[in-house]
């Protein structure tokens, strides 16, 4: 697994004073680092109407669907405080260009940056409170391996209250795999569509479950990249092998992968999810594979592919059962026309057998996703 540049923890702690905005920048300790934008106080309310959901094809903020985020958990009233979660610094220019991009948006009091470099940074104690005073966490891009290595620390527990008090949680590219209950976690390298399909036990592929399991998202495997990568194959890959191995419940798998640039998930919290700024696929496996087993190809019949445009939207809560095209993989080899199809109508007889850190390359925090040109759907009162 290819290494992540690290943070190198600042030796000074700087305060700048612009009317309300600061920046603070304190090194928590030797394997923490923490920037805060905005204002140092946190924002204090006794409710918030989220939860709210935003998945990213790509690492950087996409400020549509981020907007209304933010706007559903408030109420469209007051401001509501961020916590960027990261794994690593970037490469060059800015160290927080997520908070950079959130501070710049109406309804923002603060946003802090923790960049954790080591396994044990989930029990930080300081960790821990900036994100319970938080109303939203959003996950940097990098490397969903070292997401996962937080399960079961302090820091787990602290993103799902601030879910549970009517906040939300997000991500991009790595920060969009950590948040679905079944993640391709790279701990081993990164895989790609070709040797994914070859042999869907390929050693590159590894799943951590049991982390993070949003309502109305259950059972999914989020991938990113989606088309610029060609990643529906591995997803493919990815779907037979939770159906097999029994990491889906009910015996139905689906993934949800995000295009970049600009390419972002809104879920809120009726379980409602709008596309903003570039295709989104959701892909569902319903049955058993015909093979996956280790060291042969995967053949997998009739999954069924919705294309979410940007726009539109896909029930979670009350998932649909039309609407989709099919494609097959037969010993390795992919239908044609993996990322558009005629979507099936009579949806009465339905085939496909019995019903039953990231460590990947360019995943980086060195530019976020400028999606201020993208037409986006406006947002819907009440929601």
């Amino acid at each position: 697994m290819p290494l992540r540049s690290l943070r190198f923890t600042s030796t000074a702690v700087g305060l700048a004073a612009i009317a309300t905005a600061l920046v603070v920048h304190q090194p928590a300790h030797a394997a923490a680092d923490r920037i805060r934008l905005g204002n140092t106080a946190d924002a204090a309310r006794a409710s918030w109407n989220g939860p709210a959901f935003t998945m990213n094809g790509a690492g950087g903020i996409v400020a549509a669907s981020m907007t209304r985020a933010i706007d559903d958990i408030r109420g469209g009233t007051g401001t509501l405080d961020v916590v960027v979660l990261a794994g690593s610094s970037p490469t060059s220019g800015s160290k927080t260009p997520e908070c950079d991009a959130v501070t710049g948006l109406a309804g923002v009091n603060s946003c802090t940056t923790w960049t954790l470099t080591a396994a044990n940074d989930g029990n930080n104690s300081q960790v821990n409170t900036d994100v319970r005073n938080a109303e939203f966490v959003y996950f940097a891009g990098g490397d969903q391996c070292r997401y996962a290595a937080w399960k079961g620390t302090a820091l787990e527990a602290s993103v799902e209250s601030v879910v549970a008090k009517g906040g939300g949680s997000g991500g991009g590219s790595a920060g969009h795999h950590i948040n679905s209950p079944i993640v391709y976690d790279a701990c081993n390298g990164s895989v790609t569509s070709a040797e994914a399909l070859a042999n869907p036990y390929d050693r590159y592929i590894s799943f951590t479950t049991g982390m993070f399991e949003w309502a109305d998202y259950g059972a999914v495997v989020n991938d990113s990249h989606f088309v610029t990568r060609d990643r529906m194959g591995r997803t493919m890959s990815f779907l037979a092998r939770a159906v097999k191995d029994g990491l889906a419940p009910g015996g139905a798998a689906w993934g949800v992968g995000v295009e970049e640039g600009g390419g972002s998930l809104f879920l809120d919290r009726n379980g409602t999810a709008t596309q903003y700024g570039k295709d989104a696929y959701v892909v569902l496996a319903d049955h058993q594979p015909e093979q996956a087993v280790d060291r042969k190809p995967l053949t997998y019949s009739n999954f069924k592919i919705w294309r979410l445009t940007p726009g539109s939207t896909f029930d979670f809560k009350n998932r649909p059962t039309c609407g989709y095209y099919l494609r097959s993989v037969t010993n390795g080899v992919v239908d044609p026309n993996l990322y558009n199809g005629t979507p099936v109508t009579d949806c009465g007889s339905q085939g496909g057998g019995a019903t039953a850190a990231e460590s990947e390359p360019n995943d980086t925090r060195d530019t976020a996703d400028d999606a201020t040109a993208l037409t986006s759907p406006a947002p819907r009162p009440g929601t």
